[in-house]
């Protein structure tokens, strides 16, 4: 049986052995690293299956280690944080981290966000609809591709995620709540910012630069839909 491998990087030795021996227990498999620079090179060697990132790190900081992840990896990031700071977790989700928590934090938490984010990254099921098509943009749902223009975009899987129950229901408006829900689970039903900052990224890679969306349209106080175009 394959163990999922989590690669945890602080530079607090006492809250990686904390987080490793939880983490075994649960039947992970674990790497650590104190440094960014150190992580980076333990990331590329061994291609972890998620990674639970500090952001204050020596040599290479959180921000700067995630920033190079998203240029070549869709892995999966947790990002943590001695001090909160809603411009730091804003600035972790662009960066495309696909949670962000505050310490102290709980480990039962933790290990919550841990198994919805691997929950999402080894979803398997494909829509009964095989394509989506509106204007420009074209998704194809059994090989998980999403174009624009013919061009294709490179989505993380929460971002995939989040499009796809978008367009699986094309022409509704479907609240915060149940983006949180469906897309993120029930862990995650007050973190409405997450809503926004994803879409914020989505729009980033599929609206081409237009001030105002084409295909993901915004519902103030309400939620998000997609629009369906020739």
């Amino acid at each position: 049986m394959h163990h999922r491998c989590i690669l945890v990087v602080d530079d607090d030795p006492a809250i990686i052995k904390l987080l490793s021996a939880n983490l075994k227990a649960e039947g992970y498999k674990t790497l650590s690293a104190l440094d960014g620079a150190q992580a980076l090179d333990i990331f590329e060697q061994e291609l972890p299956d998620l990674v639970v990132l500090d952001i204050m790190l020596p040599k290479l900081d959180g921000f700067e280690l995630c920033r190079r992840l998203r240029e070549w990896s869709q892995i999966p990031i947790i990002m943590l944080s001695a001090r909160y700071d809603e411009e730091d977790k804003v600035k972790c989700l662009n960066l495309g981290a696909d949670d962000y928590m505050s310490k102290p934090f709980s480990i039962i938490e933790l290990s919550a966000r841990i198994k919805a984010v691997l929950r999402r990254t080894q979803s398997t099921a494909t829509p009964t609809q095989p394509l989506f098509s509106s204007g420009d943009l074209k998704i194809d749902f059994v090989q998980r591709k999403v174009t624009v223009a013919g061009e294709e975009v490179k989505l993380t899987q929460t971002e995939y995620s989040l499009l796809q129950e978008l367009v699986l229901n094309a022409g509704k408006v479907l609240t915060h709540a149940q983006l949180l829900n469906k897309v993120w689970g029930p862990e995650y039903m007050t973190e409405r910012e997450y809503v926004h900052t994803f879409i914020h990224r989505l729009r980033k890679k599929i609206e081409c630069g237009r001030a105002k969306p084409r295909y993901i349209i915004g519902v103030p106080r309400v939620g998000y839909g997609v629009g369906v175009s020739a």
